[in-house]
Formats: structure tokens, C-alpha cells, sequence
């Protein structure tokens, strides 16, 4: 028996995991309930391809931490066995606690509450089934660790959680500007002063990594069709919440259905264990078997939702520089209800006005360095020669205003 596990990755290629606390996490239940959630949760309306899954992300995470350790051993950096270990284990856990659609459920069933919060508090579980041995890397994913750089390799500018997804993304979704050069990146890496560098000589690397996330983010992440998809799923799921309140029996499967009958939130979280075990049997499913009950419900909003859902008859989407104004938002309010028959008190269930911001490099935030020969070392804002540093951080706001199509 050999003394490691291989999956093939369409990406990377093999991918092999040690025996022992790495292949035990992989087989955890709570991490094998990523392989039924989707990495880009409803972008698939966009790009057909893109059906991988967070599971598969998290190898591809796990595949290039272990490039990293190697390669920065081998310029002499002094990394432990039990802290590569370590670090390995907290990549392959960073994403454990999304729920279903990414980041739909976030705000709507769950309030006030992150799935990096939740991610913790599953790491915790796991950590209890295999007797502590997670300590050190629930450490270094809380930034608690003396190392710093460990936990950069984990969240940072430059972490192997965004190396892998750009790349993964953008294999799956066919969006070729997308494919980013990890391996070089991986290579050029290096650390000083306890903190994350990238060589020189690995500039270009960088400044196609910047540009590559930013045509990434408009062109797939927030895609107004996909915002639009995930619009009318946000929608469904409060009627529904709704409904049930109001004491109108629903189907659902009954870890949705702890959701939609109670309010929960960070608070509820730390009272109920219920909440954990519930959220842990969450995944894409059980919103999909509700959807296609709830098509033939006799509530004609959450029934005119959920066909909308299944059949992928999607609103209307406007995206803007400017926010819609109250008049425009009333003016379509009283169209939708007007032809749909249904109370114009009940219209904003059909519509929705979002303000989405991103910039792509902060500064601020979390730096790239760039290492000189000489040892001197520049932000890449300053070391590029290319990149408007002061473009790609500027906050770029977009108002999408989507609707019920009539």
C-alpha cells in the first residue's frame, strides 16, 4: 500500500494525498459535502461548463500549497513538517463552511453570519473527531501563529485559494484570459522579514495574475446574468421564509426547512447546535427538490419564482452608473403588479436594485511585494510598469436593477 492517495485533476493533473490526517479530513463527511455544492453556484446559466465543484477546488488549493512548501524549502526557508502539515490541512478546510449557491444563502437564510465563521466552527468539529490534531492549523488560519507568512500562503493577495480558483474558474467557465501562470508564481514566491514576496523576475506572472482576477470578476464572478440568476433565487427563498412564518405549509427538506422557520443568526449559531447540524447538511439539492415542488405551489409569487428558477426565465437586467431613483422603482413595482395580478405589496419579490463594488487591488488592505536582487523590496504598484495601480484600486460601483420579465 502506498503512503499516499492520488486523484487526477483535469487541471493540475495528479494530485497526491498523504495517509494519515490529510486523507482523513478529505474523507470527513463535512468536507465530502462539498462535492455537492458547486463552486460558481448559478453561473452556470452563463457558462454550461463551469459544474465543478468546491470540493474540487480545495484539492486544486491543497495541490498548490504543497508546491509552495517545496518550493520555498528549497530556497531555505524553515518550514517544520508539522507546520506543512498544518497548513496543508487548513487549505484543504478553508472553504468548508459555504452553503449551497455560494453566497446566496448568506443573505437571506443566515444573517449577520459568514461562512468563514462557519468554516471555524466546523474545523472545530472535525478537530474534536480526530483528537486535537488540528490545533496548529486552526491556528494558522486564525493568524495566531508567530509564523505570519504561514497564514498569507492560506489568505492574502496572493494565497493558494485564489491561485487555484482563477485558474479552476477559468478552465470550467472556458473563459481563456482568465488562466493564470500559478506554477511560476508558486516558484518566484520567497519570504522576508516573516512575510510573503514575490521575485522580481516573476513580475509579469504578477501583472497578468491582477488583470486576469479583474476580467474574472466582470466577466464571470458578477456577470449581470448570473447576479440576475442569483436575484431571483434570493427572492424565492424570502417568499418562501415568508410563507412559512405566515403559517403556510411548505415542502422542504427538513435542514432547509430549520431555516426557513427560524431567524438565525450568529447569536442563534452559538445557542443551538441544531443550527450547525443542520447548515452541515445543507448543499445544492435540497434547494433544487424544493424549487420544483414549490413550481406547483398555490402561492402564485413562489410558484411564478421557482418556474422562473427551473426553466431559466431569469429577469430582466439593467446594470447602471447611476441608482435607480424611488419614482423608477415604484413606476416598475406598479407595471409588475398590474400584470401579474398579484399585489403591488407583495411586487418586490419580482424585482430587485443591487449596488455591487469591487476594485481589484487594495493597497490598503494587503500588498503584493516585489524582491530585488539587491534585496531592496517595492509594492507591485510601484515596481510595475504596466498596471495603473490607481485604476485597479479604485472602487468600481454598478447598479443592476433586474426585474420580472413580462
Amino acid at each position: 500500500m502506498t503512503d499516499h492517495k492520488t486523484i487526477i485533476d483535469p487541471v493540475f493533473g495528479f494530485i497526491k494525498i498523504p495517509r494519515g490526517l490529510l486523507l482523513d479530513i478529505v474523507k470527513h463527511p463535512l468536507m465530502q459535502r462539498l462535492s455537492r455544492i458547486k463552486q460558481l453556484g448559478l453561473t452556470s446559466v452563463v457558462y454550461p461548463g463551469a459544474q465543478h465543484t468546491r470540493f474540487q477546488h480545495s484539492l486544486g488549493a491543497f495541490h498548490l500549497m504543497s508546491e509552495a512548501i517545496v518550493s520555498l524549502r528549497q530556497k531555505g526557508i524553515f518550514i517544520f513538517d508539522s507546520e506543512a502539515e498544518a497548513i496543508q490541512a487548513a487549505i484543504l478546510m478553508h472553504d468548508i463552511g459555504h452553503g449551497p449557491f455560494s453566497h446566496v444563502l448568506e443573505h437571506t437564510l443566515i444573517k449577520g453570519i459568514s461562512h468563514e465563521d462557519i468554516s471555524l466552527m466546523m474545523m472545530e468539529r472535525i478537530n474534536q473527531d480526530m483528537n486535537g490534531e488540528l490545533n496548529l492549523a486552526m491556528k494558522i488560519f486564525k493568524n495566531e501563529y508567530p509564523k505570519r507568512f504561514l497564514h498569507q500562503l492560506i489568505s492574502s493577495q496572493l494565497d493558494m485559494d485564489r491561485l487555484d480558483y482563477l485558474r479552476r474558474d477559468s478552465f470550467f467557465t472556458g473563459v481563456t484570459e482568465g488562466n493564470i501562470g500559478s506554477a511560476r508564481i508558486i516558484k518566484m514566491l520567497n519570504v522576508v522579514d516573516d512575510n510573503l514576496v514575490v521575485e522580481h523576475k516573476g513580475i509579469y506572472s504578477l501583472e497578468n495574475y491582477l488583470t486576469t482576477r479583474r476580467v474574472m470578476y466582470w466577466q464571470v464572478y458578477l456577470h449581470k446574468t448570473t447576479v440576475a440568476c442569483e436575484k431571483v433565487l434570493v427572492n424565492t427563498l424570502m417568499r418562501a421564509k415568508q410563507l412559512v412564518r405566515k403559517g403556510h405549509p411548505l415542502f422542504a427538506p427538513p435542514s432547509l426547512k430549520y431555516f426557513l422557520e427560524n431567524d438565525v443568526d450568529a447569536k442563534w449559531f452559538n445557542m443551538h447546535e441544531k443550527a450547525l447540524d443542520n447548515y452541515a447538511l445543507l448543499d445544492d439539492s435540497d434547494v433544487w427538490s424544493s424549487l420544483k415542488v414549490w413550481a406547483d405551489s398555490n402561492d402564485a409569487i413562489l410558484s411564478m419564482l421557482a418556474k422562473n428558477m427551473l426553466n431559466r426565465r431569469l429577469f430582466t437586467v439593467e446594470v447602471r452608473e447611476e441608482e435607480p431613483t424611488a419614482d423608477e422603482i415604484n413606476e416598475i413595482k406598479a407595471t409588475l403588479a398590474e400584470k401579474t395580478g398579484i399585489p403591488i405589496d407583495d411586487a418586490h419579490y419580482l424585482m430587485s436594485v443591487d449596488c455591487i463594488q469591487k476594485d481589484m487591488y487594495d493597497i490598503t488592505d494587503d500588498h503584493i511585494d516585489v524582491l530585488y536582487k539587491d534585496g531592496t523590496i517595492k509594492d507591485i504598484a510601484e515596481a510595475s510598469e504596466i498596471l495603473n495601480v490607481e485604476l485597479l484600486s479604485k472602487k468600481i460601483c454598478k447598479y443592476y436593477l433586474s426585474y420580472q420579465r413580462i
